[in-house]
């Protein structure tokens, strides 16, 4: 699991290396793009995915010590955090597409380049990030499955808790992507 990780953390180091590149080449054009997106659906998201990562956490602690009830509502808590993290990025990605801002739109083409690169490396990070948020809560749907049948038990909790080490890494992404993004200044 350790070794996948690292391969994950590798994929993402490279494009956070293309986005210091380019911010590098069109820093004033990254600002701009960074102002137009929106902070507070961004802080929000932030919180949800923390806040998901505690209850995931807690819930290997609930099933170590025998606390199945605990361990599922925690699990489905987090689960539940994923969804409204998708709902807030389908929301935000909507408006912005809704006003002609993403890659090689008419709007971002006719305007300065690093515009379209800045929105471009959005979308494809956020993206795929989006996407490890699914997988991540497809891991969580299985383990929930699995605590439930006491397949996944104070004795046998491997699956849950990597599946946590794999939510982690969903959050732990999202706080390098985040400022990033955001809070471009």
């Amino acid at each position: 699991m350790w070794l996948f990780l690292y391969s994950e953390i590798i994929l993402f180091g490279g494009l956070f290396v293309l986005y210091a590149a380019y911010f590098h080449a069109y820093p004033e054009d990254f600002v701009i793009g960074g102002k137009q997106l929106n902070r507070v659906i961004g802080a929000v998201n932030t919180l949800i995915l923390l806040l998901s990562s505690f209850t995931v956490a807690a819930s290997i602690t609930a099933v170590r010590q025998k606390s199945k009830k605990l361990a599922l509502g925690l699990i489905g808590f987090s689960f539940f955090c994923g969804i409204v993290f998708l709902i807030n990025k389908y929301f935000e990605w909507g408006a912005k597409i809704h006003h002609d801002i993403y890659p090689n739109s008419e709007t971002l083409v006719n305007g300065d380049p690093g515009q379209n690169i800045f929105f471009g490396l959005y979308y494809v990070i956020t993206g795929l990030h989006g996407l490890h948020v699914i997988i991540g809560m497809t891991l969580l749907a299985i383990s929930f499955v699995l605590v439930a049948a006491n397949k996944v038990n104070e004795n046998r909790f491997a699956m849950l808790e990597n599946s946590g080490l794999y939510w982690h890494l969903v959050d732990l992404i999202w706080i390098f992507v985040f400022p990033l993004f955001y809070l471009v200044l």
